[in-house]
């Protein structure tokens, strides 16, 4: 099934596709009455779409959003199903790939549209996405340590390599929360908009991605990510390899083609 199907059949997580921009996909999380906190639904509806989106060839890019009724990105994790698990179910739920690592993992780029409160496992899910643009009045952080535990999603591996062990020190030993704009001060997001440009940005950014080759934009992403998992001399020889690979695909004949002919290119994705 298509994103827009398999959305349709979720309860807490909506989808539509070309609706902001031509191959943008927008992921919503609807939970307002818990401010879109993850419970075990909402991962499960988030994990059937991102597969869908992976599948999809009408979708190049992603944005990952809260409702607006939400008021929030995601307000954290739904801590009413951690009191009740002991460590034997913690250990079972945190068996990955969690929603954390479909996001980080997707070929297709993902673009986090803060839009509030940006908690625990909710900063953690947007660690996970390529680009962070937050509303103005976003607040964001790590507050788990408040309850007695730290961070499981991920955020102490992502968030020194994202802002400095340091700061990511700071952040999640003391649960404090930080505004957008210190968090674009650290490199937490890496933009800031006030509420009613959010959206203009944000599909500016995301549609200008998606005119772009989709095996282009995988393999770049790819490369990417792979920096912060390899030293700087394995890395290098991995986007040379990556490089290379794309002198085999028809879109990279079709982008030379269309510069020299002054025109729009017409990607296929092979």
């Amino acid at each position: 099934m298509g994103v827009i199907e398999t959305a349709s059949e979720c309860d807490l997580v909506s989808a539509s596709v070309g609706e902001h921009a031509e191959y943008v996909a927008t992921v919503t999380l609807e939970r307002p009455d818990k401010r879109n906190a993850l419970n075990a639904q909402v991962r499960r509806e988030l994990k059937d779409v991102l597969d869908a989106v992976e599948d999809d060839d009408d979708v190049r890019v992603v944005v990952l959003t809260g409702s607006d009724e939400s008021s929030a990105f995601v307000a954290g994790a739904d801590v009413s199903e951690l009191r009740e698990r002991n460590a034997v179910e913690q250990r079972e739920a945190s068996k990955r790939p969690r929603v954390y690592e479909y996001v980080d993992d997707l070929e297709k780029p993902v673009v986090a549209r803060i839009n509030g409160h940006c908690l625990g496992g909710g900063n953690e899910l947007a660690l996970g996405c390529d680009v962070r643009i937050a509303s103005a009045d976003a607040k964001l952080g790590q507050p788990e340590i408040n309850l007695g535990i730290m961070p499981g999603g991920g955020a102490t591996q992502r968030l020194p390599r994202l802002v400095g062990e340091g700061q990511a020190m700071r952040l999640i030993l003391s649960g404090e929360l930080v505004d957008a704009e210190e968090a674009a001060d650290i490199g937490l997001v890496d933009e800031v908009c006030e509420p009613e440009a959010l959206d203009e940005r944000v599909y500016e950014l995301a549609g200008r991605m998606a005119e772009k080759s989709p095996l282009a934009l995988e393999l770049a992403k790819d490369a990417v990510k792979a920096g912060s998992r390899m030293d700087l001399e394995q890395g290098i020889e991995y986007e040379a390899e990556l490089f290379a690979l794309l002198f085999s695909s028809a879109d990279k004949d079709e982008g030379i083609d269309a510069f020299f002919e002054d025109r729009d290119p017409e990607w296929t994705g092979y």
